[in-house]
């Protein structure tokens, strides 16, 4: 939008203070390179077009607002002399892409000075070349640090998750290791009982009424019901006074064993019926052996599934061999968050997941979200840490207003209201020295705003911590994607 060109006078824009220690040929330079425009109300420039001029307000009210997803939120509203907007980086060249980092209204009928971006940055080169380069190393090294600092910020939580996943992952490959060393011991007594068996005087019937009774054993350990630990020893109590009764001085050995397979006094029964009584203490103990072998076989399955879903979660979590953006379930990325900081959150924090598994998925950056999951729940863990230890962490999903949201409770201490407003700004951190780098929040941000077009926000009383994300349900494809935002603060000054 153009605004009407007015006379430029040299002692008006001196008197502001971005020029106030120029010389009066400095200033007579500045109006004849630059010009005086009125602006009526309305936008003066949008966010992302090509920044062609350098704006410095003498009068009126400007507006600066940033876009965030569908909406262009305020950042800014001033009627200070002098404030200036547009094209700041000009000084940088094509080393950077010359864009609008806002959009810029007025109110009011407001007059700025307007200096073109290519004028610009040949002033400041010529008059100030010292701060030009401090300007230029200050600006990337800001961007080098912060590109470093966040790398950084990821290997230690992949170290972090590295360790942990190596912790989940011994204790069940631990017990397989276990269960199959135990289960070759098993499978050879099995065979010397056998063969006592065969050489014993066992009738041809008896063997094959023994044989058909350990398959209807192995069925029956299958389905065992789960029992408590109050209804499990009065069963086994009874089951070694019946075998007790039956000859079998060392039942109470073997009833533990029969008892965490589901096996009664009822199954007892129907063996003593099916053999004779010489032989049933042998039939017992062979039987014994093969409900033994049957639980560790399931001990050997259930670990090795368990190993089976932690690497599904650690490649659903690193997203493996998965196109960077996708319409994605929210629930599968939590839980295999989740699942891979299960040995950071520990026993003594409670996770509690209400999810609504009615929410469609929402197109999104998996590998990113994630992230975002990740420092939002390393935050509440270090937070109910910091309360002693033991607490709840409560992982909701919801619809709201047509976005999908992602809320993170903990019942940690709360975040003190005089730093509420900070805990998004690059480097802010309350851990201490060596334990964070106050990015997390920062990433998380700029990962749902300028990304997924989404918002996160905080909500905080002690005992009751809230992030929430709120993710669009639709988006535009990557190809469609307007730029990120950048990260710097320079909106008006």
């Amino acid at each position: 939008m153009s605004g009407q060109v007015m006379p430029c006078s040299p002692g008006e824009i001196g008197s502001l203070f971005l020029f106030e220690k120029l010389t009066p040929e400095q200033l007579g330079r500045l109006c004849n390179e630059g010009r005086v425009e009125l602006f009526q109300p309305g936008p003066v420039y949008t966010e992302g077009d090509l920044a062609t001029c350098f704006f410095v307000m003498i009068e009126g009210t400007v507006v600066l607002s940033r876009r965030v997803g569908g909406d262009d939120v305020e950042v800014t509203r001033t009627s200070q002399r002098g404030v200036y907007a547009g094209a700041m980086q000009a000084y940088l060249g094509d080393r950077v892409r010359q864009t609008y980092n806002n959009s810029m209204r007025v109110t009011e009928p407001t007059r700025f000075f307007v200096l073109p971006a290519d004028t610009f940055a040949a002033i400041m080169s010529e008059w100030f070349p010292m701060a030009v380069h401090l300007l230029e190393g200050l600006f990337f090294g800001s961007k080098n640090l912060q590109a470093t600092v966040g790398q950084r910020e990821r290997l230690l939580a992949l170290g972090s998750l590295s360790a942990g996943l190596t912790h989940e992952l011994n204790n069940p490959a631990a017990a397989a290791v276990r269960a199959t060393s135990t289960l070759r011991e098993r499978v050879a007594k099995m065979r010397r009982k056998l063969a006592v068996i065969a050489e014993g005087p066992f009738s041809r019937d008896a063997l094959a009424g023994l044989i058909e009774i350990q398959e209807r054993t192995a069925e029956r350990v299958a389905k065992a019901p789960a029992l408590s630990p109050l209804e499990a020893a009065d069963r086994e109590d009874m089951l070694t006074e019946w075998l007790e009764d039956h000859g079998l001085d060392y039942g109470w050995q073997l009833a533990p064993t029969f008892v965490q397979a589901g096996l009664d006094i009822d199954w007892l029964e129907q063996v003593a019926a099916a053999v004779d009584e010489e032989i049933l203490p042998g039939a017992i103990g062979w039987l014994n052996y093969t409900i033994e072998t049957e639980l560790l076989m399931t001990e050997i399955e259930d670990s090795t599934t368990r190993i089976s879903h932690l690497v599904d979660a650690a490649k659903q979590y690193s997203q493996l061999d998965r196109a960077p953006y996708r319409v994605v379930d929210v629930h599968e990325l939590l839980d295999s968050t989740l699942l891979m900081l299960s040995g950071k959150i520990g026993s003594r924090i409670q996770v509690v997941k209400e999810y609504d598994r009615t929410l469609p998925p929402v197109p999104g950056y998996p590998a990113e979200l994630n992230q975002v999951w990740t420092n939002l729940i390393d935050n509440a863990v270090c937070a109910i840490n910091g309360a002693g230890g033991e607490g709840t962490l409560t992982v909701r999903t919801a619809l709201d207003h047509e976005r999908l949201l992602v809320e993170f409770r903990d019942t940690g201490p709360g975040i003190p209201p005089e730093i509420k407003s900070r805990i998004f700004d690059p480097f802010f951190t309350t851990k201490p020295v060596g334990q964070g780098t106050g990015l997390g929040l920062d990433i998380s941000w700029r990962i749902i705003v300028n990304k997924h077009h989404g918002t996160l926000q905080a909500e905080s009383v002690p005992g009751d911590t809230r992030f929430q994300v709120l993710l669009p349900l639709t988006a535009e494809t990557p190809d469609g994607e307007t730029s990120a935002l950048t990260t710097t603060s320079e909106e008006a000054v």
